[in-house]
């Protein structure tokens, strides 16, 4: 027979309970380790492992979650230190700017009188002159424009100089009023002082512009040769001699018609002469003007 005394491990003797939890494992009771609604229910391996898989779960939660919100962290820095740096840059532009015209106003009214005056003469000097400025300027664009009417002006008027000079020189052909004369020699009797004599008369009664013949009669033209053989500037000139000239019809008609005038002239040399006035006469001949040899323009103003 076999007996049970303390040293057996019952529940007197203190020693280690055979059936109860390991030792640092939280036992049934223990209300850390196990819901107190499930500890009646639930055997402590079962509470264990429903603990372990809760505690597996949050930490299998805890990542998928957290990333999303420093996504959004991340995103709003930029943004609000963009924001952040504008908002400096505006109050310290505002505040420069404030600073600036609160110095020029204190610098102003820390001034004294004389300086304030000195400061005003300044600028009413500085408006003054730049209203001068304004006027000269004015005024020289006026008279440029009042120069440009002049210039086109004098030019028009150097033209009609130039075609007057070129009509008289014989250089420009000419049409007008005038007469046509015809002058014949059936006796070979008209000499080159009678054809000069003819020149000068029409001249004389207001002539402009005149030919014989084919030739151009200038100021310089010279009457040459023999009565049947004359020549006009070294160009040969026959008999009927037509004289082609523009003026006044009248007056020069009246001229060659004067008592111991042209006509007369002619006449005594046995030759003919008939002059016709006409509105219309027709100069085309031209002349070629020398060049002059030793006379050249001065530099005189």
């Amino acid at each position: 027979m076999t007996g049970r005394g303390p040293d057996a491990g019952g529940p007197d003797a203190g020693g280690p309970d055979v059936g109860g939890p390991a030792p640092g494992e939280p036992g049934p009771a223990d209300p850390a380790a196990v819901d107190p609604v499930e500890s009646a229910d639930v055997p402590a391996d079962d509470a264990r492992e429903e603990g372990a898989r809760k505690e597996r779960a949050r930490k299998e939660r805890a990542p998928e979650e957290s990333p999303p919100v420093v996504a959004v962290r991340r995103h709003r820095e930029p943004l609000a230190a963009a924001l952040i740096g504008v908002l400096t840059l505006l109050l310290g532009f505002a505040f420069a700017v404030q600073v600036r015209s609160t110095d020029d106003d204190q610098a102003l009214a820390g001034s004294r009188e004389e300086d304030l005056i000195r400061i005003l003469d300044d600028l009413t000097g500085r408006e003054d002159r730049l209203r001068l400025q304004i006027s000269e300027q004015r005024s020289a664009l006026a008279q440029l424009n009042g120069t440009g009417g002049q210039s086109a002006e004098a030019l028009d008027e150097a033209r009609r100089r130039a075609e007057t000079l070129g009509i008289l020189n014989g250089t420009l052909a000419a049409e007008g009023p005038g007469l046509e004369m015809t002058i014949g020699d059936p006796a070979g009797r008209v000499t080159a002082a009678v054809v000069v004599k003819v020149l000068q008369e029409l001249r004389a009664a207001g002539a402009e512009t005149m030919q014989v013949d084919d030739v151009r009669v200038g100021a310089s033209t010279a009457v040459t040769g023999t009565p049947g053989d004359l020549e006009l500037d070294g160009r040969p000139v026959s008999a009927p001699y037509v004289f082609r000239v523009i003026g006044s019809p009248e007056t020069m008609a009246t001229a060659m018609n004067i008592p111991n005038g042209v006509a007369r002239t002619v006449r005594l040399r046995d030759g003919t002469i008939e002059v016709v006035q006409s509105d219309h006469v027709v100069v085309d001949a031209l002349r070629v003007l020398e060049r002059p040899q030793y006379a050249e323009p001065t530099d005189g103003d």
